[in-house]
């Protein structure tokens, strides 16, 4: 069911992307609360997600794509 699932809408790849480099980079920095820490990781999990959706997507069109056009060659 999840395989499905459309990307985030309000979220382009590029905007959770950035979002998801900035959250590793505060993560890494150091210096938050477990609490914290653990937010961010949770958010960052979720970015990650929204990313490999939007490439899933994109692959799934390209390859639909590319088939539709070997159909038409044969």
């Amino acid at each position: 069911m999840a395989e499905n699932k459309e990307p985030e809408q309000e979220l382009s790849y590029e905007a959770a992307r950035e979002e998801l480099v900035e959250t590793v980079r505060r993560l890494e920095a150091g210096g938050t609360t477990l609490e914290e820490s653990l937010a961010l990781w949770e958010r960052g999990e979720q970015l990650a997600t929204i990313c490999q959706q939007w490439l899933d997507g994109v692959r799934q069109r390209l390859d639909e794509t590319l088939e539709a056009d070997a159909d038409g060659e044969g």
